[in-house]
Parts: structure tokens; C-alpha cells; sequence
């Protein structure tokens, strides 16, 4: 009798642990279904992706995807096969090495053709940066348009990233916009009207030091959402790389930003000692400001134009446009107090084609070259922070409450100076502007165009009062 129910008290146990069982089963799987949360690495398998590109070996280890660097072959990629839309992606990756480098893939695509069959990989790609410079986070176009957003335009965010430990990375790609966090930490905010859906890609870099041979990536807790988004709080104040031209997105709005060219007329701007704009010289098309052609020389054909308005402490934010051998310039603190002949005086962004124009070889040390501050200080330039003469070049300048200024080409800093010090007013003194009196230094002034006799088209130009 005591056997029979002793039995039957474990048939009975055994059924109600299964049940317990079935019950957790089953409310984990309404949870993960419930809140639109996918895996897209199981853990154990590959299945669901590809590798392409490079010959680096992605392998499994201690559930994660390990992706190893190797000598001799070029970039290499884990790319899913399903392509993807709006979605959030978060995922965790650590990276070997402080020299190395890797990167997530966001509604990617692929040339099949390329790298002998093995196929390249283009599009926007999350970086994973341990390098001193620090753009984990920063959002790049992967062998297409280069750097979209350099952490340089986010320096608070260069301390998120922890070397050799596995980081936290969110992606949120919803409509045109792409944001990124860093350890929970906000990093970049991209708006871009191309590539509305493709695949996601892991990336095992290439490398030119056969020392890095065998360093390895690791990428584990990958999920997706494609339904049903939540954005997550993006802070004010992080700067916004806004690639539909002559637009501000609500969240720049809400940031204090405001168009200065809306892209169809000239309303808020005028000629340079003049009431009205410019009647020959200029034209308004296709939603570019464009300098027309004429001998070359400053300010003979239609001149100058200006804000209407002036400013103190900004941020100013536009891009430019240079024909071969032309010359331009951005100028800010103009007061047109000066009532000089030809270009009116103020601080000035070089726009300059610093391969075919002879001002760049004039000065000192390079100071009349692209992004510099004209005549007193060089901008220091890399290869990566240009783009080809036809091609568009986002140019920013900040001008701080404090009077430090700091000069942008494509993202990246170029240039930083004090208004005022010390060293600003020696600069100045051994100058072309050394007579002018108090010379950069006004409390605020007008933003300016260049008319230097060149064929140089502007659009996006806005700007945020600091």
C-alpha cells in the first residue's frame, strides 16, 4: 500500500514539475514575444548568417560569435541573410587589442562581384574604435562615403568605451534616423535618406601589422526589434549630422537650431554694403546658394552676402561645394564697419581647392588652406577629413561663450582658438589684418559668403545661438 502511493506521489511530483516546466516555458516565450525582442545568434549555431568579404574564421566560443583577425585578406564580414528595416539592435562586443578595430553593419548591402567572388561589403557601419582617438559609437560608411559621424563631434561620449571588456552597443534605426549608445551612454545621431533596409554584418577588420594576426572580436547577445519600436530618451545638445539638405529634424528644432538659406530664396540675406541682394553674381537653384564665375577676383562680380541677423556664441553648420581651382570663404563677426573695398572684413573658414589654387601656397605654414582660419592658423587636416573637388564638404564652426572657436571638416577638428588671448592677438599682429583695429574680437556680427570670382555652391546652412 505504502509502495502503491509512494508511486504514485512520484508519478504525481514528476507530473507537476513538468507542468511548472511547461508553465515557465511557455510565460518566457509569451515575454520574449510580448516585448518584439528576436535573437539573431542562438548561442550554439551560425545558422541565419553568412561570411563574406575576407577570409577572417568566425567560430563559436563560450556562446559567443569570435571573429579572428587575419594577416592578408581584406575586411571581413558575419552578414545575416535576412535584410532588415526600422528596427533597434543590441548586442555586446569586445575587442582585442588597443590598435585594432571593428564594426557593426547597418542596413547594408553587398557588391558579389568584388574581392575575386568573395564580395564587399557597403554602408552605414557602427564603429568599435579602442585606438587613442576613440570613436566607438561613431557611425561610418563603409566603402562608400567614409565618415559620417567622427566622435569629434561628441567628445563626451570618447569615455564610454572600455578596453578589453565586453561593451554594451544599442542601434536604433527608425525612418531616415540612426542613433547609437555606447555602455547606455548617447554617442551619434545621423539623418540619411538612403538605404531603407539591408542586412546587419559583424565585422572582423583587416589588418597591415601581421603582429595583430590572431587578435579576436567577440560579439555575443545579439537581439533585434522590428516591431513595435520604442525610442529611447536622446538627450538634448548632442549634435545632429542631418544629411537631407536645408531641413532640420524636430528633435534639432527642440535643440535650438534654425535654418539660415532655406533653400529656395534669399530671404535673411543681403549684399555686403548693400540693402538688398545681389541683383548678378549669385544664384539660387536646386537648393544651393551658388557663387557664379566671373574673373576670379574678390567681390567684383556680385560681392559679398550677409546675414541679416548677428550673432555672438554659435554653432554654425554648413556645406560647401568647391569647383576645380576655386576659392570661397565662410567668414563670422563681420560688422561691415570697415567700409573697405572688396571683401568685407571678419574671421574667415577657408573654402579653398588647396591642390590648383596659389593662395594655398601663400602665408604661413598652410594658413590660407581649406578649414583653416585664413591668415592665422593652419587647419590640421588628414586625408580621411577631405572630399573630392565636386563632392560635398560639411564645414562647423563653434564659437563658445567663452570665445574658444573651434573649426569642423567633415566631423573632425581641425582647429581651436582662444578669441582675444594672448596668442590670438600675436597672430593677428603678424597678419594681413594687423592694422585693422580689434581685429575679430566684436561682441557679434554677421555671417558671410565669399564672393572671390569662383563658382562655389552652399547649402544646409544653419545655426544654434550658444
Amino acid at each position: 500500500m505504502s509502495t502503491s502511493l509512494y508511486s504514485k506521489g512520484l508519478r504525481l511530483t514528476g507530473l507537476v514539475a513538468i507542468t511548472l516546466a511547461c508553465t515557465v516555458l511557455i510565460s518566457c516565450t509569451s515575454n520574449e514575444a510580448s516585448d518584439g525582442w528576436q535573437s539573431l545568434f542562438d548561442g550554439e549555431t551560425l545558422d541565419g548568417w553568412r561570411s563574406v568579404g575576407g577570409n577572417a574564421p568566425y567560430a563559436i566560443e563560450d556562446g559567443a560569435i569570435v571573429g579572428t583577425m587575419t594577416a592578408g585578406t581584406p575586411n571581413s564580414f558575419l552578414i545575416t541573410e535576412n535584410e532588415y528595416g526600422d528596427f533597434i539592435l543590441e548586442l555586446d562586443i569586445k575587442l582585442e587589442g588597443e590598435t585594432t578595430n571593428s564594426g557593426v553593419q547597418t542596413r547594408s548591402h553587398i557588391d558579389e562581384t568584388a574581392n575575386n567572388g568573395r564580395g564587399r561589403v557597403y554602408g552605414r557601419q557602427v564603429e568599435i574604435d579602442p585606438a587613442p582617438r576613440a570613436w566607438t559609437g561613431g557611425i561610418y560608411d563603409e566603402a562608400r562615403r567614409g565618415w559620417l559621424y567622427p566622435l569629434d563631434l561628441n567628445e563626451a561620449a570618447k569615455a564610454a568605451y572600455k578596453k578589453e571588456a565586453y561593451n554594451h552597443i544599442r542601434i536604433e534605426a527608425i525612418g531616415n534616423e540612426m542613433k547609437t549608445w555606447v555602455n547606455d551612454i548617447p554617442v551619434a545621431h545621423v539623418v540619411d535618406t538612403i538605404d531603407a533596409t539591408g542586412f546587419i554584418g559583424l565585422q572582423v577588420h583587416s589588418i597591415g601589422d601581421s603582429a595583430l594576426a590572431g587578435k579576436k572580436v567577440y560579439f555575443k547577445n545579439i537581439r533585434i526589434q522590428t516591431e513595435n519600436l520604442q525610442p529611447q530618451d536622446f538627450p538634448q545638445g548632442i549634435y545632429t549630422v542631418n544629411l537631407t539638405p536645408n531641413s532640420l529634424t524636430a528633435y534639432e528644432t527642440q535643440s535650438g537650431y534654425e535654418l539660415l538659406f532655406d533653400g529656395q530664396s534669399n530671404a535673411g540675406w543681403i549684399g555686403a554694403y548693400q540693402d538688398t541682394f545681389p541683383t548678378k553674381g549669385w544664384e539660387i537653384k536646386d537648393g544651393n546658394i551658388t557663387v557664379l564665375p566671373a574673373n576670379g577676383s574678390e567681390s567684383t562680380n556680385g560681392g559679398d552676402i550677409v546675414t541679416t541677423e548677428q550673432f555672438g556664441a554659435f554653432d554654425l553648420s554648413f556645406e560647401f561645394k568647391l569647383t576645380e581651382g576655386a576659392n570661397s570663404g565662410v567668414k563670422y563677426f563681420v560688422t561691415l564697419s570697415e567700409q573697405n573695398t572688396g571683401s568685407a572684413i571678419g574671421l574667415e573658414y577657408q573654402v579653398l581647392d588647396d591642390e590648383r589654387h596659389p593662395d594655398a601656397k601663400m602665408g604661413k605654414d598652410g594658413n590660407r588652406t581649406l578649414a583653416s582660419l585664413y591668415d592665422l592658423i593652419p587647419a590640421q587636416k588628414t586625408n580621411r577629413s577631405t572630399r573630392p573637388i565636386g563632392e560635398w564638404n560639411k564645414g562647423r564652426v563653434v564659437v563658445a561663450p567663452d570665445n574658444t572657436v573651434t573649426h569642423y571638416l567633415n566631423g573632425e577638428k581641425v582647429l581651436q582658438y582662444e578669441r582675444g588671448s594672448d596668442e590670438y592677438k600675436k597672430l593677428v599682429s603678424e597678419s594681413k589684418y594687423k592694422n585693422w583695429d580689434n581685429f575679430g574680437q566684436a561682441d557679434s556680427g554677421h555671417i558671410l559668403l565669399q564672393d572671390h570670382g569662383n563658382r562655389v555652391s552652399f547649402r544646409n546652412i544653419k545655426i544654434k545661438r550658444l
